[in-house]
């Protein structure tokens, strides 16, 4: 596709598997992250790209904050998953299904880890920081809050993760 039918598209398809992940970590649901990727393209569409500096930073702040504002409804609150999907459930031909498994295996318990322990906040700044390797600075700025306090939500995230399991009774 060339980009004088669809301006920016460029740009968007190069950080669109990115955004799918920042989306899916942040919510944990590969439907809700398709359907924000999709809202970052429409608001990609609308937004004057002369003033936009670092498109792949702007796609990534969109698409974080729209993952924190579904996470925060009132409306996800009161839900509960049905299920787990993985965002790559192809294995390839040389990979040992046994590896694949174990891989796969620890995924799923990080990431319901991940919901259990953190806060949608603590999540957000986590998933930047550890899985994305953004400065703190950088994570203030996407997510709108201080950068102590972008440095405290990490540090607490880790610190929950670290704990130990409790156990029920």
């Amino acid at each position: 596709m060339s980009t004088a039918s669809s301006p920016g598209l460029d740009e968007f398809l190069q950080a669109r598997p990115r955004l799918f992940r920042i989306a899916f970590r942040i919510v944990g649901n590969p439907h809700e992250a398709e359907e924000l990727v999709q809202d970052v393209w429409v608001r990609w569409q609308r937004t004057d790209r002369t003033v936009v500096t670092d498109p792949r930073a702007f796609l990534a702040t969109t698409v974080s904050r729209l993952a924190l504002n579904v996470v925060q409804s009132a409306r996800r609150r009161h839900e509960t998953s049905v299920g787990s999907w993985f965002p790559d459930e192809r294995v390839a031909s040389d990979v040992d299904p046994q590896l694949y498994a174990e891989t796969q295996e620890a995924y799923a318990i990080a990431v319901q880890l991940m919901k259990e322990r953190l806060s949608p906040a603590e999540r957000a700044t986590y998933v930047l920081r550890e899985g994305f390797d953004y400065p703190y600075r950088q994570i203030a700025e996407t997510l709108r809050i201080g950068a102590p306090n972008a440095r405290q939500l990490v540090k607490r995230a880790r610190d929950r993760l670290a704990e130990p399991a409790r156990e029920a009774g």
